[in-house]
């Protein structure tokens, strides 16, 4: 690739990470080396067996658990902090063809990290690097920054029935 873009994918719809990471896979299947970096998260989930099986794969988390029900403490701040810091060195090397901030949205959403600090961040981005931002709620300054945005919609859901997170599928 000889220009890299700036993707991002938010809505209150499933699917966001989901597309990012099918990015992910088609990038390493052509090649490409793939980092992501996921805010807010922490728990176990599928895809972090994922760098146990594909080439030119990377993937961290920058979250404790999940907060989302209740206030971030000085922990989720301190995480997001570090992860911040740590995708700021990525974004800049010129080392990985597709960077995800995964949830990076949210993390702005509950203000664990500004928004001035995340265009500080896209700016700081390699010609070449794929730059993809996930999450409800992106605010709009970032979609003003991005080449391609994609809003997720939720129309229905299988949830407002009951049914919680499957492994493999949301998990």
């Amino acid at each position: 690739m000889e220009k890299g873009y700036i993707q991002v994918y938010t809505g209150n719809g499933k699917g966001k990470t989901t597309a990012a990471f099918g990015l992910c896979l088609r990038a390493v299947c052509a090649g490409k080396k793939v980092y992501i970096g996921q805010f807010v998260k922490g728990m176990e989930y599928s895809e972090l067996n994922a760098a146990k099986i594909l080439p030119n794969f990377e993937i961290e988390q920058f979250g404790r658990g999940c907060f989302i029900r209740n206030e971030p403490s000085l922990e989720d701040f301190e995480a997001a902090r570090k992860g911040l810091e740590k995708c700021k060195k990525i974004i800049s090397s010129g080392e990985y063809d597709v960077v995800v901030l995964d949830e990076i949205n949210i993390a702005m959403f509950y203000k664990l990290i500004s928004v001035d600090e995340v265009l500080e961040l896209i700016k700081l981005k390699a010609e070449k690097t794929e730059l993809i931002l996930t999450g409800r709620y992106a605010p709009q300054e970032i979609i003003d920054a991005a080449d391609l945005v994609t809003e997720m919609r939720e129309i229905k859901h299988y949830y407002t029935k009951g049914v919680m997170a499957r492994k493999g599928i949301e998990s």
